[in-house]
């Protein structure tokens, strides 16, 4: 070697080289492979400083003797073979770490000038970063591919411009109507519905453009089950580009959204349907979102009303309403937004004809579900009730005058009954005393419908009369128990707090009290007993009577308080009565400040109670 370096290359030259090499560079001499050059990059490769230099390699480097380079070295140094590593993976002790590193590197024989071999030639780069990144991109790809093929969404991939299937899972082919046998074909090859159909060209074009393609229910026309198929899917075409920026293949995610799109077309159509009968009718129907804003009106309310039907609905009909009783309409809609409960009020429209005069409507409204029962719409109707309330206030006219005209007439039958009966019994004929008596109480029930029938007047004019006065709350109950157990079969059964003086109407308490107690025994006829309970609770005070009757259906117990309702249903021939007693009652309880419901279970009984304050 000395010889070949001497007459061959001089010292120096081969220093300039091994320092000038871009690349990682070293020479090592002899059987025992002495480093004779190491450039600094081969030194920073190893982790090691100029004085390895003129040591064995295996004594600079010992931990790399059992990862099996001496046996390469010396195929290199007896044989003449050169070796070639490729990301060849080498365990270093570099700067107190022991890791693993990456090199490409050729080990070469040096040959002396008798082609004798005196040494080898190291050249060598580090490709740590690259294998690692290399390592890091499949472990990326690996996770990739099982993402898209545990994906419960329509995934593939096509490579090249001729869209080579690459990868499609298993929805993705059940949408197609395929098996994986169609994985490496051309897409309009495995699929050759596509034709005369857009797709094709639109992927193509990507390859191009290099834009992401999307597409919400669009229509595509597949083979599945052997049958040409319509369906529809939101979709997109992704392209995948390289470092250059160039696009190598194309991600295609695709949800098959066809059973919405057929319901929504067959909601459309009865929308459609329901329009034109809506249009038909001649109440003003409308719809609105959960929201209550207005999205619907029938042609009628247009024609009626005048308005154009680029106005908000919502603000014409403010426009239009009676304006000191908006705000109360508005808390009732905004209550049954809430609740879903239904919407019933009766208001009062301005008419288009005369703007001075209001008419009466009728509006309802009732909430529409979905199948989760959440509220998606409201479907309503105006009805114009107006010749209706003209003539109930007609009727309450001649109610209210013939009543009065009745109490003068019947208070002088009543006077000269009483006369007869006394008579009667003066002279010993009892039998005949007892019919007069018995007159005598039937003169008492028509005065009370009498009675009822004003009232009823009152109310409607908003005349009745509160007479406040204080008084002991706890005697007026006793009193209304005695004279309602005089005939009554019933036993009723008192519990009560002490509650002592009140102020409020007397007589309308008694009058409500009574009410709900002959209620009580009316309904039912079956019962032995009735139970009445007063309690007064933080300032209020509660009464109630309970009965073991024939109870309330639920989704009648909401009318019970309206007027002429009779709670007795299918059994309305057995149970008399206007059914006005508890429409009374609720008037009166209102117009002191208090409130009335009913609790009952149908077949088991009813209690029905009233709560007012205490002062």
């Amino acid at each position: 070697m000395q010889n070949f370096t001497a007459e061959n290359i001089s010292h120096e030259s081969l220093v300039t080289l091994f320092s000038k090499a871009p690349v990682a560079m070293s020479l090592v001499m002899g059987d025992t492979f002495v480093i004779s050059n190491a450039n600094p990059q081969i030194l920073e490769l190893w982790g090691r400083d100029s004085s390895v230099i003129g040591m064995s390699l295996f004594e600079a480097l010992p931990e790399i003797e059992a990862q099996g380079f001496r046996e390469i070295f010396d195929k290199v140094y007896k044989r003449g073979e050169i070796f070639n590593g490729n990301k060849w993976s080498v365990f270093l002790q570099k700067y107190g770490k022991y890791e693993e590193h990456f090199f490409n590197f050729i080990y070469a024989p040096v040959y002396s000038e008798e082609n004798i071999i005196v040494g080898v030639s190291i050249v060598g780069t580090e490709v740590t970063d690259q294998v690692i990144y290399e390592q890091k991109l499949k472990e990326s790809e690996y996770r990739f591919e099982d993402l898209i093929k545990q994906s419960d969404y329509s995934i593939a991939i096509y490579y090249s411009e001729d869209l080579f299937i690459e990868l499609a899972n298993d929805p993705m082919l059940k949408t197609w109507g395929k098996d994986k046998s169609v994985i490496g074909k051309k897409l309009e090859e495995a699929l050759p519905e596509l034709e005369g159909q857009p797709f094709i060209g639109i992927l193509k074009n990507i390859f191009k453009t290099g834009e992401t393609y999307t597409a919400k229910e669009d229509r595509v026309d597949l083979v599945v089950d052997g049958k040409l198929q319509t369906f529809y899917f939101n979709f997109s075409y992704k392209p995948l580009k390289n470092v250059s920026g160039e696009v190598y293949a194309i991600h295609n995610t695709a949800v098959n959204v066809t059973d919405q799109v057929t319901a929504r077309k067959v909601i459309q159509e009865s929308e459609i349907k329901l329009r034109q009968l809506a249009d038909s009718m001649p109440q003003f129907v409308w719809t609105s979102d959960k929201e209550g804003k207005i999205t619907y009106m029938n042609d009628n309310w247009y024609q009626y009303m005048g308005f154009s039907k680029d106005e908000d609905s919502n603000e014409a009909i403010q426009r239009i309403i009676r304006p000191e009783i908006y705000p109360r309409i508005m808390e009732i809609w905004e209550q049954s937004l809430k609740t879903g409960n239904p919407f019933e009020v009766e208001y009062e429209f301005q008419d288009p004809k005369n703007p001075e005069v209001y008419r009466w409507f009728l509006g309802r409204a009732v909430a529409n579900t979905n199948q989760n029962g959440e509220i998606v719409q409201w479907t309503g109707t105006f009805t114009d009730i107006d010749d209706f309330k003209q003539l109930q206030t007609q009727k309450d006219n001649f109610l209210g005058i013939a009543s009065h005209e009745l109490k003068t007439p019947l208070t002088s039958l009543k006077l000269y009954t009483q006369f007869i009966e006394s008579n009667l019994m003066k002279l010993g004929d009892t039998k005949n005393a007892d019919v007069a008596k018995r007159m005598n109480s039937q003169i008492d029930k028509l005065s009370e419908l009498i009675n009822d029938l004003l009232d009823v007047t009152k109310i409607q004019k908003g005349n009745i009369q509160m007479n406040e006065s204080e008084f002991n709350f706890d005697q007026l109950i006793d009193e209304v128990i005695v004279e309602q157990q005089m005939s009554a079969r019933h036993k009723i059964i008192l519990s009560s707090d002490t509650i002592g003086n009140v102020t409020t109407d007397r007589h309308r308490v008694s009058q409500v009290m009574s009410n709900l107690i002959s209620n009580a025994i009316k309904y039912s006829p079956n019962a032995d007993e009735i139970i009445v309970t007063a309690e007064v609770r933080d300032g209020i005070i509660k009464y109630s009577v309970r009965d073991f009757g024939i109870g309330i259906p639920e989704d009648k117990q909401h009318k019970v308080f309206e007027q002429y309702y009779r709670v007795s249903g299918n059994k309305e021939h057995t149970f008399p009565g206007l059914g006005l007693g508890l429409y009374i009652s609720s008037e009166i309880i209102k117009r002191m400040g208090g409130k009335i419901y009913v609790l009952s279970t149908e077949g088991k009984g009813s209690e029905f109670c009233f709560e007012i304050p205490n002062v």
